[in-house]
């Protein structure tokens, strides 16, 4: 069944910090069930029309949009039924492992040899640090489904295995809550004299062999969880008040999942059985998919938290229809939302946070109402009610942007640089909207201000649209190919760009990360590969070399005659590997620059190399294409100059020291319960970040000036206002007016923090400058030197 459905092409990787996705109501399992939930209740956020934040989806399931009140019918397994029947959750699956089998560019088979992988994936999902789990469960479950539990699905569109497994893990998490509570009220489980340990990372840990020993990892947990409340300088009654709370609530949360979402997750463990960017997305969740790409939504424009089971308002957006209401604001208490101007309300206290946003959120022109406590009511028994038309809420932090920066010489010119910052490689055909069109806007700016040179900052992309990615090379070489695209069939096409029109032609340096990936590496192994630029950053990008397509099961279905009700999602699968013009691939090895700088990465396992069943590296032959050679000529020098400044500089000393410190702390295993073992530590913590903070403070004002040019700034003639030394010296580049608060603690304390400096960018524009003068054949070297 090689299906043909229209579909999208994407190349854009999983974010690399599992969050909850609430924008579209993702909800992170693992962080009901494990170290996640011992998080204060602050930091479970949602957006009603602010920035999407995606986590890795294989702990995302989707919110669904039906919202029930009272109580919800349970199915056979005990688990609460979902808006797709059982019979149609049948139909999708067996679709989905066909589409799987026959359309994956690894053509593996769909059966009962992957069950054990399955299996093993799916526990992993539900009990990640192995501390719900018994190793008797285990086996029980082992015996009924792990060499079986793919045939079922295949064969007869069966999940029953994983509603089970569901099943017992909200049983024993119910036995873990009623444990917690118990310990909870007795004072001696909380002196902290001993020398016991708590393993902090459980991921290979062996799982306990009875509910003694389980009893004996959850007091360890708590104690640990006590500990650091304690450290945060919190009384005994707050903390077993906070710690009760947040094990009554991460199991309120856990029981309220439904069938639909069980099965999404259980589907997703048998999609990463096969590469770790093939996902089954239910209806919500391919909703979230799509709002990332066009980087729009409908919605009121505030920001929302769950605490103590109200859903609080955290910010109201500048110019949002929340703020045009002149009501409602932050710390507000929503306790109810109705439909159009006359719908009934529905009660969300206690529901969970991505539920509420699915209520809130909505088509353009739509009517909302909210019912909600003012935070500043003395009488908690107050309820006002507001009236908000949805709008558009444009997710502008993802547009990309650009700095124009004056940097005086020792000669006493001025060095005129560009910076690019390019988040995502987006697209909306409807809005005529697309990255490539913007940087092109912004480059013509930049080259009205007359630079020197242009650096295009990637370390924040994650990938997007492949179109793009090829126009965006484009914008810099006249014509040739770009990027290779392989199928299963190995079949091979050479992805060109024919366009001879050149946005610029000046000097380039590509700035990349760890975090640069897929549409990323496209662009810049494209241009290394044509020595058109000089890439700079960590020792590697991301290293994810595969294409994905996205399949719209609704019309697949349908053409099978196996119509569902409802919505039945998409599946992205990966359906080709792309290589690099010279032939490379970039899968697992990623773009290594020509100029390698210290970077935190160095000490995390971030890249594709460290994802679970990646697709393996390989090459194919090279395409035709004329090297510009503009970068060769001076990489030997360009690299020698940049390791002179990075062996010196102070803030590359303190990145490489925390670097060291945080691989130190990767390894260790265990984290010490003594008490003042732990307040030893912190001391010696807040010393150093106390010292650095002196050595920020004391630093002299930046002589450069700095001219933020949003896209909007680039459509006007002249150029912004500047940026004031402060906001300079503050890090603020989009020319915010206030210095963050980057901490629960701080903020608490009303305490503000200089950030650290963008150290990385600093060196990106010093060998920018180096590289100028080389190919000038000056032999000057401009420095942006820090104590």
């Amino acid at each position: 069944m090689k299906s043909t459905p229209s579909r999208t092409i994407y190349i854009r990787r999983p974010f690399l910090a599992a969050t909850f996705a609430v924008l579209a109501g993702s909800l992170s399992i693992a962080a009901l069930v494990s170290g996640a939930a011992c998080e204060p209740a602050s930091k479970t956020v949602g957006f009603t029309g602010d920035p999407l934040v995606t986590g890795d989806p294989r702990l995302q399931v989707a919110a669904r949009e039906q919202v029930t009140t009272g109580s919800q019918a349970t199915n056979r397994d005990g688990v609460k039924n979902g808006a797709v029947s059982r019979e149609d959750d049948a139909k999708i699956a067996k679709i989905t492992a066909r589409l799987l089998e026959m359309n994956h560019y690894a053509q593996v088979p769909i059966n009962d040899e992957l069950s054990p992988k399955v299996f093993d994936a799916f526990l992993d999902t539900l009990d990640p640090q192995r501390v719900f789990f018994l190793q008797t469960d285990i086996d029980t479950l082992s015996a009924s489904y792990r060499d079986t539990i793919v045939g079922l699905t295949k064969q007869r569109g069966d999940f029953t295995a994983a509603q089970k497994m569901y099943t017992l893990l909200v049983k024993r998490a119910e036995e873990q809550t009623l444990y917690v509570d118990k310990l909870l009220k007795e004072p001696s489980s909380f002196t902290f004299t001993g020398s016991d340990t708590y393993v902090v990372n459980r991921e290979k840990a062996t799982r306990p062999g009875s509910a003694t020993e389980a009893q004996a990892l959850w007091k360890q947990r708590l104690r640990y969880e006590y500990l650091q409340e304690k450290l945060a300088k919190e009384k005994p009654a707050d903390i077993v008040k906070t710690l009760s709370r947040r094990y009554d609530r991460s199991l309120r949360s856990l029981r309220e999942l439904d069938s639909d979402d069980i099965f999404e997750l259980y589907m997703n463990s048998i999609a990463h059985a096969l590469d770790p960017h093939t996902d089954y997305f239910g209806k919500a969740t391919a909703e979230t998919f799509a709002i990332s790409m066009r980087l729009s939504l409908f919605g009121i424009g505030a920001t929302l938290r769950s605490e103590d089971g109200y859903t609080v308002i955290e910010d109201i957006k500048p110019g949002s229809p929340a703020q045009a209401t002149k009501k409602i604001k932050a710390g507000d208490k929503i306790v109810g939302v109705a439909q159009g101007r006359v719908g009934a309300f529905v009660d969300v206290v206690d529901m969970k946070l991505n539920r509420v946003v699915e209520q809130i959120r909505g088509e353009k022109g739509s009517v909302v109402r909210l019912k909600y406590i003012p935070g500043d009511a003395t009488d908690p028994s107050v309820r006002e009610e507001v009236v908000i038309v949805r709008d558009e809420i444009k997710l502008e932090e993802s547009e990309a942007k650009a700095r124009l920066i004056l940097q005086p010489q020792p000669d006493g010119k001025v060095l005129r640089l560009g910076v690019i910052d390019l988040p995502l490689f987006y697209q909306d055909p409807e809005k005529n909207k697309s990255c490539s069109a913007d940087v092109a806007l912004l480059l013509e700016k930049l080259k009205q201000e007359k630079v020197d040179g242009v650096i295009l900052d990637l370390r924040r992309n994650g990938g997007g649209s492949l179109p793009e990615a090829i126009k965006m090379t484009g914008l810099f070489i006249k014509t040739g190919p770009v990027v290779q695209v392989r199928d299963a069939e190995n079949n091979i096409r050479v992805n060109e760009d024919k366009n001879p029109a050149v946005a610029y032609d000046g000097p380039l340096v590509l700035l990349t990360s760890r975090n640069s990936a897929s549409a990323s590496e496209i662009v810049a192994g494209a241009l290394q590969d044509y020595g058109r630029a000089l890439v700079v950053g960590d020792s590697s990008s991301f290293g994810k070399g595969t294409v994905q397509a996205v399949y719209e099961l609704g019309p697949i279905m349908e053409q099978n005659s196996a119509s569902v009700a409802d919505n039945p999602g998409q599946l992205k699968l990966t359906i080709q590997k792309f290589y690099r013009a010279s032939g490379a691939s970039t899968q697992l090895r990623g773009v290594e620059p020509e100029v390698v700088l210290p970077s935190i990465f160095d000490a995390l396992k971030v890249g594709e190399k460290d994802l679970d069943n990646p697709l393996p590296w390989d090459e194919v032959e090279s395409a035709k294409y004329t090297k510009l050679n503009a970068v060769a000529p001076y990489t030997t020098e360009l690299t020698k100059r940049s390791g002179a400044r990075v062996a010196t500089d102070g803030d590359f000393r303190y990145l490489k020291d925390t670097i060291a410190r945080v691989a130190k702390a990767q390894d260790q295993k265990t984290i010490s319960l003594n008490e003042a073992t732990r307040r030893k530590e912190q001391d010696e913590d807040d010393a150093r970040i106390e010292a650095r903070q002196k050595v920020l403070a004391a630093r002299p004002v930046s002589k450069m000036t700095v001219y933020p040019l949003t896209l909007t700034a680039a459509m006007k003639p002249g150029l912004p206002k500047p940026l004031t030394p402060e906001q300079v010296k503050k890090g603020l580049i989009d020319g915010a007016e206030e210095d963050p608060l980057p901490t629960t603690e701080d903020k608490k304390k009303n305490k503000s923090r200089l950030p650290e400096p963008d150290v990385t960018l600093t060196e990106a524009e010093n060998v920018l400058a180096d590289y100028i003068a080389l190919s000038k054949g000056s032999s000057s070297t401009p420095l942006a030197k820090q104590p």
